[in-house]
């Protein structure tokens, strides 16, 4: 089998053309924002007062990694930190005003930007593409270094 017929080549090069376009578009749109931080802006907005551990997971993001992330949104004054009541050894994250404008001026641009990012497909072949790849990340999920895990509702919720 040839590398180029190969699923994780090809997922690999269709992260990177994704990537690519959304830095492309969100720049010309005049902001400064990459697909990770718009993630857990995202987040931040459906679940405020989590912690960077809950975010990580919530957006399959590696426990390390995802600190300088939020340092780099703090530094942007899209988000706060703040002592967590119930554990002062944790931070609980919630988004600014300017974090909460942010989203909604570049939301309509990332919905665009996942057409642009499957150009090749019909609307009928996108959704279809989307599905599976669903399908197979859910199967494989055991596999990753940072899986996906939704947050779990609690009592307060």
């Amino acid at each position: 089998m040839e590398i180029y017929e190969m699923p994780g080549h090809l997922i690999r090069r269709m992260q990177q053309i994704a990537v690519s376009i959304f830095a492309d578009r969100i720049a010309k749109a005049g902001h400064d924002i990459t697909p990770v931080q718009f993630a857990c802006l995202n987040a931040l907005e459906a679940h405020p007062g989590i912690d960077q551990a809950t975010l990580a997971g919530m957006i399959a993001y590696d426990r390390v990694t995802i600190g300088g992330v939020v340092d780099r949104l703090e530094g942007k004054a899209l988000v706060t930190r703040a002592v967590n009541k119930n554990d002062r050894r944790s931070r609980v994250l919630k988004l600014t005003q300017a974090g909460q404008d942010l989203l909604l001026q570049v939301r309509p641009a990332v919905r665009r930007i996942q057409g642009d990012i499957l150009q090749g497909l019909s609307s009928e072949e996108a959704d279809r593409f989307v599905e599976l790849l669903q399908k197979a990340a859910n199967a494989a999920e055991g596999e990753s270094r940072a899986p996906f895990r939704p947050r779990k509702p609690n009592k307060h919720d």
